[in-house]
């Protein structure tokens, strides 16, 4: 049977951002999705899937490009998978993003009167990430300008991030403008290192090549953690790898390495080896002293961690007789953010590791009025765990970014705290945990806030009060 071939529209006008950083256009009234674009340009675009009332396609040219269009600051752009809106001016980015949670939360949430804040911008839209994971690839991105490379030999490796919508190429990063330094002096002698010594790099096909990955974390107190990933167990080559790294850069917090021979790349089920330093960085948010391991769960932009967590607290307005309850607590950044403040706080995660890590973040801290507990969120969060801790006055909740199950929605339907402070990362499965709730809860404030500058991801923080 022959392919359907789809439709061509030329001289599509885009006309708004739709979730997930796509743009839209119309075109008949039929709402065409389009990614790579922005409101403003007039492109050329192959359908590539077709619904009744709207269609996903595929873009073939920008005929005229919006006056909203600067020029992006990464010579990777457009093929790394990072950093797609660097060229949108950055009011722009905010603009959109406030758009996005309006968007999901009147039209999924179903909410009328919606208190929305003017979004928070970061106050700096470059070298604001604290952790970043390169990725060594047997074969690399060739860019359609770059001189001929030889189909052969170590020109074709590559370390760096995944060319966007490829798992198996790779983009090899000269500089990237997401962490600070050393980030990117680590990485590129760590690549000239293992090139130079004959390491072999992996190959996501066929799970060969004994360069995998590379993390580096940072902390605004200057302390820096290394971590090597490697595909085999060569103590003489992973002797070699860390010698050079510590020689190189003698000034690191911790150096630790792992072995993963598994066919994903997480590290959460793998034994890490701390080769020099400790096992584990120090930030500090508001005075209170957090440690990061290579498993650790930490928002990744630290300056605006601490503006999102200020934020939290004041729509939580606890007081000092209050329990609290912080589900999907991670490392226990806000329960721990918030303990001194209330009577207790009560963390629940489905991570061990992190929990272990929320324990050691309170001793730390001197904090003595918080527990945690590491299991499933809807089956451990029952009646007989609230007989057992206290019904809480206030539910601070961060899920991942699916949400929240239905089990955890109907126990804390059961469990009627007077507040329900709701971070997310996800406003659309936000706006959907709200509507199940809406009968309840009338949703008094708003509060978007701009964790990743030049992508399409909000983080957006709202307050429930009890009818």
């Amino acid at each position: 049977m022959a392919k359907k071939k789809f439709p061509i529209i030329e001289n599509l006008l885009i006309t708004s951002v739709a979730a997930e950083g796509v743009s839209l256009g119309r075109h008949n009234d039929y709402v065409i999705f389009v990614s790579g674009v922005i409101p403003g340009d007039i492109v050329d675009v192959q359908l590539t899937r077709m619904r009744k009332a709207y269609a996903e396609s595929k873009l073939l040219k920008i005929r005229e490009f919006s006056k909203d269009r600067i020029e992006p600051f990464c010579k990777h752009f457009g093929t790394c998978g990072g950093c797609k809106w660097q060229m949108l001016p950055y009011e722009k980015q905010l603009e959109y993003k406030e758009k996005q949670v309006y968007d999901q939360l009147t039209r999924l949430g179903k909410l009328e009167n919606l208190n929305l804040k003017p979004i928070i911008p970061a106050k700096n839209d470059k070298y604001y990430r604290n952790k970043l994971e390169y990725t060594f690839a047997q074969r690399r991105w060739i860019d359609s300008n770059e001189p001929f490379v030889e189909n052969t030999g170590r020109n074709l490796e590559g370390l760096g991030f995944h060319v966007r919508g490829m798992f198996d190429r790779i983009v090899d990063i000269d500089e990237c403008f997401l962490q600070v330094e050393p980030s990117n002096e680590i990485r590129n002698k760590l690549r000239e290192f293992t090139k130079r010594d004959g390491y072999d790099y992996y190959n996501s096909r066929t799970h060969e090549g004994m360069m995998r990955n590379l993390m580096i974390r940072t902390s605004s107190l200057g302390e820096i953690m290394v971590v090597v990933i490697f595909n085999r167990d060569e103590k003489q080559l992973i002797e070699a790898v860390m010698k050079f790294l510590d020689e190189e850069f003698p000034n690191l917090t911790s150096l630790q390495y792992v072995v993963n021979t598994k066919f994903n790349d997480s590290i959460y089920d793998q034994d890490l080896i701390c080769y020099k330093g400790r096992s584990y960085i120090l930030e500090d948010l508001d005075g209170l002293k957090f440690r990061i391991g290579p498993k650790s769960f930490f928002q990744t932009n630290t300056e605006q961690a601490l503006v999102l967590y200020r934020k939290t607290v004041e729509f939580a307005d606890i007081k000092a007789d209050e329990l609290i309850y912080d589900l999907y607590t991670g490392t226990g950044t806000i329960a721990n953010f918030i303990a001194k403040k209330c009577k207790k706080v009560v963390g629940i995660d489905s991570v061990p590791e992190a929990i272990d890590d929320a324990k050691k973040n309170s001793e730390l801290n001197n904090i003595d009025n918080a527990v945690f507990y590491a299991g499933d969120m809807k089956d451990l969060l029952n009646s007989e765990f609230i007989e057992k801790n206290g019904k809480p006055d206030t539910i601070i909740l961060d899920p991942p970014r699916a949400g929240v199950h239905e089990n955890v929605i109907n126990i804390m339907r059961e469990i009627s705290a007077k507040k329900i402070v709701y971070v997310s990362c996800n406003p659309a499965s936000q706006a959907r945990d709200i509507s199940m709730l809406s009968d309840m809860y009338n949703v008094v404030e708003v509060q978007a806030l701009d964790m990743f500058p030049h992508t399409h991801h909000v983080e957006n923080i709202v307050l429930m009060e009890k009818k």
